[in-house]
């Protein structure tokens, strides 16, 4: 199997937020509405923060996805 990126079938989804080249860079609007309406539908207004990075808002999002029994 060839090493090109375009043809690997594994995802760069399942990457460790904390492996992310950027990572440190704030949060994507997609993850800030995301996390927002997550953290509302589980009551968990202390869960969403404006100043998040990428990767801060990734694993908030995966625990309030698992809380919320969401796949």
């Amino acid at each position: 199997m060839s090493d090109n990126p375009k043809t690997t079938t594994s995802s760069n989804t399942q990457k460790d937020p904390d492996d992310w080249v950027s990572g440190d860079e704030p949060m994507t609007g997609a993850q800030r509405s995301y996390l927002k309406t997550l953290s509302e539908q589980a009551h968990q207004a202390d869960a969403y923060a404006e100043d998040l990075t990428k990767a801060e808002a990734s694993k908030r999002i995966d625990e309030l996805k698992q809380s919320l029994d969401l796949k």
